[in-house]
C-alpha cells in the first residue's frame, strides 16, 4: 500500500498506514516521531515525484498482534524493516519503521 499511496503523491494516505504515535527512522540518521511528523516528511519526500517498486518481500515474523516485516531492496540499502500492530479492526498499522538499514 506504501508504494501505490506513494506513486500517487498520497502523503496523507501514506502516513494512514502509522499509528498516532509511530517512529520512523526516516531521513537516515534521524528519528520522525507520530503520524502528523511523518506526513510532514512523506509531504516532502514526495515533492520530487519519485518512483517506488513493489520490492520482494522477506518471509513475515509475528508474535500475537505484532508483525515484523521486511524487503530486500532494489536499491542496495540493505534492509527495509517494519514492526506492525494488528488494529481492533483487523487491519495492520506501522509502529515501527526503518525504511533503509546498511547491513
Amino acid at each position: 500500500m506504501f508504494v501505490e499511496r506513494a506513486n500517487l503523491g498520497d502523503a496523507a494516505g501514506v502516513a494512514e498506514l502509522y499509528e498516532p504515535d509511530a517512529v520512523l527512522a526516516f531521513p537516515p540518521g534521524s528519528e520522525t516521531v507520530g503520524r502528523d511528523a511523518i506526513r510532514t516528511v512523506i509531504e516532502q519526500l514526495l515533492a520530487n515525484r519519485p518512483h517506488f517498486e513493489v520490492e520482494e518481500p522477506m518471509p513475515t515474523v509475528r508474535s500475537g498482534d505484532l508483525a515484523m516485516t521486511s524487503t530486500r531492496p532494489a536499491d542496495d540499502t540493505g534492509g527495509r524493516v517494519q514492526v506492525v500492530r494488528r488494529q481492533p479492526d483487523g487491519s495492520w498499522l506501522r509502529v515501527l519503521d526503518r525504511p533503509e538499514s546498511r547491513g
